[in-house]
């Protein structure tokens, strides 16, 4: 095998590398910035908004113009698949007709580093008009935006990494942090849980990390199960013929005490193991899940043991049987 050293680097290379590092270091401090103002100046301001989004009957509007446009849109996005209603109205078409999405029952973020964005002059004014409740997320609290808004949650002055500090990039970056930092704090007051994500999040990796077991069981004549008695070469015919490499033992209840798996077969071997009864052979107490467990949890289930299967009970009879390859087929993995 040819062995590719790799190339030298050069200055400009480390030009680069340090140019990438400054923007990270600028961008973090905003950020930091952001936090202790959240703790302290913004406190109340964070507080009071997220208890205005949470009492309205409405939907949450969120608007900006050119890079604010952008996060607003994220922000949305945020909202909506964390169980805040919302979606995105671009300010100039707003004026252009679409002011007439918005009603009297929602609540619009808008959001200006500067607070005197031209384009939205006529939704601050239409959110007067018509008694609209309106945050402002800006930097500049005596704005235009920030003295017309019910509360205005002031960002903390920070130099963008734009080495000319003009292009938004810190400031975009603070803007989307504060959006999330509103979604997720509506998101816990609300008690949204997995199961309340799972239904706005059908498709995807996502949507599969969130099936439940259940969804993906084996069941019925499917399992491999035998009970406590039984000889081992009837165990074995049972692996062999449902093909999951192990067998499930119960007792007389039929509840799932033990299993066999191919590993037991090789730590027991030995020339009378045909002969064996299952009970001096399984593993007593085997790990299970429970089928309104995610497949997710599964999944990590399966991970930390280093097993492919696992038997799925209710109570302490087992109702189904999943394996990996369930998982990667339905895209959980």
């Amino acid at each position: 095998m040819l062995h590719r050293e790799s190339p030298p680097t050069s200055e400009s290379d480390d030009a680069l590398i340090a140019c990438a590092l400054r923007t990270l270091e600028a961008e973090s401090g905003g950020l930091a910035a952001l936090s202790a103002a959240i703790s302290n100046s913004l406190r109340e301001a964070f507080i009071s908004a997220v208890a205005m989004i949470k009492a309205a009957r409405g939907r949450v509007i969120v608007s900006g113009m050119g890079k604010s446009g952008h996060v607003g849109n994220k922000i949305a996005a945020t909202l909506s698949s964390t169980g805040t209603p919302a979606f995105f109205v671009h300010p100039a078409e707003a004026s252009h007709g679409d002011l007439g999405m918005i009603t009297s029952d929602d609540v619009i973020i808008a959001i200006s580093w500067s607070g005197e964005t031209a384009e939205l002059k006529n939704l601050i004014n239409y959110s007067r008009r018509f008694r609209i409740s309106l945050i402002a997320i800006t930097a500049d609290a005596a704005s235009t935006l920030g003295k017309a808004a019910d509360i205005a949650l002031a960002l903390p002055q920070a130099r963008e990494a734009c080495p000319h500090n003009l292009a938004p990039t810190t400031s975009s970056l603070m803007q989307l942090a504060l959006g999330d930092a509103l979604a997720i704090a509506l998101l816990e007051s609300r008690g949204f849980t997995a199961l309340d994500f799972r239904q706005l999040h059908p498709g995807g990796r996502l949507g599969a990390a969130l099936t439940f077991v259940r969804d993906l069981m084996h069941t019925g004549t499917q399992m491999p199960l035998k009970p406590v008695g039984t000889r081992m070469s009837d165990a074995i015919v049972e692996m062999s013929a449902k093909g999951w490499g192990c067998v499930g033992i119960t007792d007389a209840a039929g509840c799932l005490i033990g299993i066999i798996t191919d590993g037991d077969l090789r730590r027991h071997m030995r020339p009378d193991l045909l002969d064996a009864r299952v009970e001096d052979v399984m593993t007593k107490g085997p790990n299970t899940v429970r089928p309104d467990q995610l497949a997710s949890e599964a999944l990590e289930i399966l991970n930390s043991l280093k097993r492919t299967v696992l038997f799925v009970v209710e109570g302490k009879y087992a109702v189904g049987l999943v394996h990996m390859h369930d998982l990667l087929r339905a895209g959980v993995a």
